[in-house]
């Protein structure tokens, strides 16, 4: 099973880590393993751990690093680190790798249910379990989606598509990708319909609700950043400002030292920085990047180093 992915901010990454060949680094969204080849060039000795939710991936991953010793591969989500960690008999890392959203293969292939450009099924689970995209567009009420699309989507036209959800579902419920596009772009104003696709912060925001992806992200940064030695490294790839928010603003949190008033003569909190920035800003594709892979133009890569105690 092929599992296409091109890896996107690759080499900006790859430095961003400052990969010791005899480190222990674990690449929480592997995918396709295009970034995780790339971190395995850089060891000699070291020890790769290759993570992902997606049974896809994980056979894919399988199939691509089968003659490496060196490479150990589980099925899971990246906020489970604690446990990943324990069942390898790990103690800590040197570097985390978190690629943050759907990836191409997710959305190129369509009965996975990702993508409004294809009719298939609303599904959207990156797990292939719990509740599809379909049950909660068919069972949440009018209050929740227009949470769920104001927060998780941005959508500005959250109540007019909640409404009209709400209205067609009553009909027959709402089971495709393609006729909850048209529900979406039915409900957006004549004069913006023909901007970007008026589905996209919708499906953004039912992908996020499915599967959990705000909370799983601030689990998995909290539980990476404790799983580093000192002098380890956490990259993150981001690709919504939702999620690069989440990103900036804890590990901001992290860099943080004394909180005392500014008028006291000497410290008394004792608080110290936990972490400090690899970049201030973060980084993202070049010309020559975009060109290449036009689905890196919203890509944002921030780095953090732990600091020792």
């Amino acid at each position: 099973m092929e599992f296409s992915h091109k890896p996107v901010l690759l080499q900006q990454t790859i430095a961003s880590l400052n990969i010791r060949p005899d480190g222990t680094y674990l690449d929480g969204t592997a995918g396709g393993g295009g970034h995780s080849a790339e971190i395995l060039k850089h060891l000699h000795g070291g020890t790769l751990i290759c993570v992902d939710q997606d049974p896809d991936a994980i056979i894919t991953l399988q199939n691509r690093f089968r003659d490496q010793s060196s490479v150990r591969i589980v099925q899971s989500n990246f906020s489970e680190i604690p446990s990943i960690l324990s069942g390898l008999s790990i103690e800590g890392l040197d570097g985390v790798l978190l690629d943050i959203g759907v990836s191409s293969h997710q959305l190129d292939t369509a009965e996975r249910g990702f993508s409004y450009h294809h009719d298939a099924p609303l599904d959207m689970r990156m797990s292939r379990q719990g509740k599809t995209a379909a049950e909660l567009v068919n069972t949440l009420s009018y209050h929740e989606l227009v949470r769920i699309l104001f927060s998780y989507g941005e959508e500005s036209y959250a109540k007019q598509i909640a409404r009209a959800i709400e209205r067609e579902r009553e009909s027959s419920p709402i089971e495709t990708t393609t006729r909850l596009a048209e529900i979406v772009k039915s409900a957006y104003p004549p004069a913006k319909r023909h901007d970007k696709h008026p589905a996209r912060k919708t499906f953004q925001a039912l992908r996020i609700a499915v599967n959990g992806e705000l909370d799983r992200l601030s689990e998995g940064l909290d539980n990476a950043f404790s799983a580093l030695k000192t002098g380890g490294r956490l990259s993150v790839i981001t690709f919504h400002s939702l999620e690069d928010r989440l990103v900036k603003q804890r590990m901001a949190s992290w860099c943080v030292g004394c909180t005392c008033p500014k008028d006291f003569p000497v410290c008394v909190c004792g608080k110290k920085p936990k972490a400090k920035l690899v970049f201030r800003k973060p980084c993202e594709a070049t010309a020559e990047e975009l060109a290449d892979n036009p689905r890196s133009r919203s890509a944002k890569l921030r780095c953090c180093e732990k600091l020792g105690s």
